[in-house]
């Protein structure tokens, strides 16, 4: 004895429920987007000439160790470079690079002309330069 259903099942799906998910991840995301951009104060600060970001192959550390001394590190190597040959450095190290960049580790403490002169040296040597964050 055959016995045959007498319904079929439906094969479509009702969509709406999708499209209210949808659309209240799209309001969410508008509103939470609003708040990670906050208003920033207006500060008086050091001007340079330019920043890129690019895959560095080189890395300039700048340490802080009080009373307006600071030392530079090429490469994270010991023995700090007197910042009058911290240039010499990165176009030794660079030269053969096709895209030469490089990137500035620096601590909290270090004053923001220190960092935008060795940016100046990127400048002018056309170098891409990266100013590396810790994040949150």
């Amino acid at each position: 004895m055959a016995i045959k259903r007498t319904t079929k099942a439906d094969p479509n799906i009702s969509m709406s429920s999708m499209t209210d998910i949808v659309f209240l991840l799209l309001i969410f995301f508008l509103v939470t987007s609003t708040l990670v951009n906050p208003n920033a104060l207006k500060l008086l600060l050091p001007k340079s000439t330019g920043q890129v970001g690019a895959k560095a192959t080189t890395t300039v550390s700048i340490k802080d160790w009080g009373n307006d001394r600071f030392t530079y590190h090429i490469n994270g190597e010991e023995t700090p470079v007197p910042f009058e040959q911290v240039e010499d450095k990165l176009i030794e190290n660079l030269q053969t690079e096709e895209d030469p960049t490089f990137s500035i580790y620096s601590d909290e403490s270090v004053p923001i002309k220190e960092i935008v002169s060795v940016m100046n040296i990127a400048k002018r040597n056309h170098y891409k330069v990266i100013l590396a964050t810790q994040p949150e």
